[in-house]
């Protein structure tokens, strides 16, 4: 009996050790893979300033023929401190350049996206462009950030005080409800001690909904009319060291659903009047 309980916990410590260097390996070729499929040019002056043109002069007066955008909650960026791990909901390609046409111009300039590796970073082509125009940082989708290596990119990005824009849905939802949040945003977060600012953004998922390559104006008996969408940035949340990452999300949840709900009836708080997208 004492010779098979001793060999038991000799086994049972020999897995361990093995799933520990599996998945120490395992977080190494996610570091190596992101690296390689990352664009660091993108992020260089010129590139910032081709982008900063690409967005004013060619996606700002496209997306206004079919949406019209207002903004709520910019003015606290007058006395938040960067960096920032923003978090939004995600229902729809318009998402990204939506948020990233309500920030402030300084702010919008040091962001970073978070892309899933997967789907923008199949072809290297497609990956140029989309990190020329948008400032994209591959992630591995279905993690959970704490996986180590897995985020190095991002966490290199932070420690350059760079802001991430990431959507914790991992993907675009199909009816426009709120999904599953994964907690990596919260894990980064904590990691950089940097506040989290929660994003809810309404109306791009009429506008552009999953399936569609091309936004479409809502129809009228006689003209067509724009979508109106919305960009609610939240007060920062804080992280303590040591707080339960899914109770961190529970809080960006909470703001995410109230906003949610004042679209859908009305009810809450009123909000301070909403400023024209710039």
């Amino acid at each position: 009996m004492v010779r098979s309980a001793r060999t038991a916990a000799a086994r049972g410590g020999e897995l361990g050790r093995t799933a520990a260097t599996k998945g120490g390996e395992l977080g190494r070729t996610a570091a190596r893979s992101m690296r390689r499929l990352d664009v660091p040019w993108a992020r260089c002056g010129f590139a910032r300033a081709l982008r900063e043109t690409i967005l004013q002069f060619g996606l700002a007066p496209l997306m206004n023929l079919y949406t019209r955008a207002r903004v709520h909650g910019r003015e606290q960026f007058e006395q938040l401190p960067p960096p920032v791990v923003f978090v939004a909901n995600h229902s729809s390609h318009l998402d990204t350049p939506t948020i990233l046409r309500a920030l402030p111009i300084k702010w919008r300039q040091r962001t970073a996206v978070a892309a899933a590796a997967d789907y923008f970073y199949k072809k290297r082509a497609v990956a140029n462009v989309v990190a020329l125009i948008f400032n994209t940082v591959p992630i591995a989708r279905g993690g959970d950030g704490a996986g180590g290596n897995a985020t190095e990119q991002v966490d290199n990005l932070i420690d350059q005080r760079w802001n991430v824009l990431m959507f914790p849905e991992g993907t675009r939802s199909r009816d426009g409800s709120l999904g599953k949040m994964r907690s990596g945003a919260a894990v980064i977060a904590q990691q950089h001690h940097v506040p989290i600012v929660p994003i809810f953004v309404k109306g791009t998922h009429e506008a552009m909904p999953p399936g569609r390559n091309w936004p479409k104006r809502i129809k009228g008996r006689f003209l067509s009319r724009r979508h109106r969408v919305e960009v609610h940035f939240g007060a920062p949340i804080t992280t303590a060291d040591g707080e339960n990452r899914h109770a961190v999300m529970e809080r960006v949840r909470s703001f995410l659903e109230v906003e949610a709900s004042n679209g859908s009836n009305g009810a809450g708080p009123a909000h301070k009047p909403l400023t024209p997208a710039a």
